[in-house]
C-alpha cells in the first residue's frame, strides 16, 4: 500500500546512498529498523551545506530534512524489499547545523516529519528530537535517523 501510495502522491525515492563511514544504513532487530543518519546527497555530492540561519534559510533546511527523510525511506526499502512492511515511524531525529543563535530547530525538522505523515498517516506520527549542532558531516546542513516498527523484522 505504501508502494502504491508513494506512486500515487508522485514521490520518487533517491538512490540509496552508500555509507560514507563505518556503519551500515539499516540495522533490523525483532519488530524495528534503525536507519542510521543521511545527510541529503545525489551522487555522491551533499546537496545542502552550511549553517541554517546564516548561509541556509529556513525553507532549505526544511527541504533538505525532506530529502534526508526520503533517502532513509530509500534504504530502508532496500533493506526490507518494500515500504509496505513499515507499519509505522517510531522516533525521528533530526541535527540541524545552526548558524548562533538559531533556535529554530523544529520548524527545520518538519520537513521530515510531514512528509512521513504524508506517507504513512497516523502511523507516520512519531517521537522527536530537534537538535543544533556546531556540524555535521561533509559540511551538511541537516542530517536525519529515524526508527521504524516494521512486520516480519529479524534481531
Amino acid at each position: 500500500m505504501v508502494e502504491e501510495l508513494l506512486a500515487n502522491l508522485g514521490i520518487r525515492l533517491p538512490a540509496p546512498a552508500a555509507p560514507v563511514a563505518s556503519y551500515i544504513p539499516v540495522r533490523l532487530s525483532g519488530d524495528q529498523a534503525f536507519v542510521s543518519g543521511q545527510i541529503p546527497m545525489e551522487e555522491g555530492k551533499v546537496l545542502s551545506t552550511g549553517k541554517v540561519g546564516a548561509e541556509v534559510s529556513i525553507e532549505q533546511g526544511q527541504e533538505a530534512a525532506r530529502r534526508c527523510a526520503l533517502q532513509a525511506l530509500a534504504v530502508l526499502r532496500q533493506e526490507l524489499g518494500s515500504l509496505d512492511r513499515v507499519k509505522g515511524i517510531v522516533k525521528v531525529d533530526v541535527f540541524v547545523a545552526s548558524a548562533p543563535g538559531f533556535g529554530d530547530q523544529p520548524k527545520v525538522a518538519n520537513g521530515a516529519s510531514d512528509l512521513l505523515v504524508e506517507i504513512f498517516g497516523e502511523d507516520g506520527k512519531h517521537a522527536r528530537a530537534a537538535v543544533g549542532v556546531a556540524e555535521l558531516p561533509l559540511g551538511a546542513s541537516v542530517e536525519v535517523a529515524l526508527i521504524a516498527r516494521v512486520a516480519g523484522g529479524r534481531g
